[in-house]
């Protein structure tokens, strides 16, 4: 095969939130607070259900979804924290690392 013969791999993730909520999950197994096979239980039947398109948000809700059914978060906190997180994002000076005080504009 030559190299005009190959194409580019498709990249795994369209947005960088999206690989950061993957390492999250796997961070989150890893770390011991749910196995694989509880995520596989709460993922697949979600994802099978949605549209291709929205593969990494029905990721993004199964991921609460797991997290409120172990006790570990609540749905509303996970919200709460998300918007606080996305507040500081909008307060803080591009390249600057995000801080969550920012969330208040100070």
């Amino acid at each position: 095969m030559t190299g005009s013969d190959q194409s580019a791999p498709e990249a795994p993730f369209d947005a960088p939130w999206q690989a950061q909520l993957f390492a999250l999950t796997v961070a989150l197994n890893e770390a011991g607070h749910f196995s694989w096979a509880d995520w596989a239980a709460t993922f697949g039947p979600m994802v099978q259900e949605q549209p291709a398109e929205t593969y990494w948000q029905v990721w993004s809700e199964a991921l609460v979804t797991l997290l409120s059914d172990l006790q570990i978060a609540e749905a509303a906190e996970v919200q709460r924290m998300a918007e606080l997180w996305q507040a500081a994002a909008r307060n803080t000076p591009h390249g600057t690392p995000i801080e969550l005080s920012a969330a208040s504009g100070s």
